[in-house]
């Protein structure tokens, strides 16, 4: 099986932030004066988008602390928390690759905000290594897979032809709404039960195994014709 678009979440699939995640919404929790949040209970929203998180994370927020909320968390995530933050080990290498292929279309889908990811792209300068990408906040959030209809629609690709790459089960649950094929990673935030449970057709354990898995369902680049 080859694919002509391969989407992949960002947190906790292609960059080790989800430490940084969870300090800065505890932070903000503290801050907002909703109590102590459970690591496990943060890891767990991870991929929603932010106004869904915390309704999911602080059921029966009001309005006003659940804003409160959210502005602390962008706080402490931009500015204030120094919790180290990176792509995984061999990513940047191994997308690198995939960039090569030329019949090869990569994107990003993602719960975070169109400013957030244009600041990570702007920080890791790596926005020119994909073709497009939604965000929560311009279009839904996940497990709706309307990020990924319009991904496929820029595109004009079948959900059939492209694959959806996440570490956890929202990920991998709007992808299966559409029928497109989807991997699990492992390493990230869900663990392998749940991933299990939204039919991949693999689950990657590290970055070595699923770039191993994305390179053999890369389409093949042709050689250059070389004149006569």
């Amino acid at each position: 099986m080859q694919f002509e678009l391969m989407i992949f979440d960002w947190d906790g699939t292609l960059m080790d932030s989800v430490p940084r995640i969870v300090s800065s919404m505890q932070a903000a929790a503290r801050d907002a004066e909703w109590g102590e949040l459970a690591p496990a209970a943060v890891e767990n929203i991870i991929g929603l988008g932010l106004p869904e998180a915390v309704a999911m994370l602080c059921p029966g927020i009001s309005s006003a602390q659940s804003a409160r909320l959210r502005e602390r968390y962008a706080h402490h995530f931009v500015h204030a928390d120094t919790t180290p933050m990176a792509f995984f080990a061999g990513v940047e290498a191994r997308l690198a690759r995939l960039r090569q292929r030329e019949s090869l279309k990569l994107a990003v889908a993602t719960g975070k905000t169109r400013r957030g990811l244009d600041r990570i792209f702007a920080d890791t300068q790596s926005g020119s290594w994909f073709d497009a990408s939604r965000t929560a906040d311009e279009t839904r959030s996940k497990p709706h897979p309307q990020m990924l209809s319009e991904l496929l629609a820029d595109f004009n690709v079948p959900a059939s032809r492209a694959v959806m790459v996440g570490d956890t089960e929202y990920d991998l649950e709007m992808a299966r709404a559409l029928g497109m094929p989807r991997v699990g990673v492992s390493y990230g935030v869900h663990d392998v039960t749940r991933l299990a449970a939204c039919e991949p057709l693999y689950i990657a354990d590290g970055v070595a195994g699923l770039f191993d898995w994305l390179d053999a369902a890369a389409p093949v680049s042709r050689p250059a014709v070389r004149a006569l």
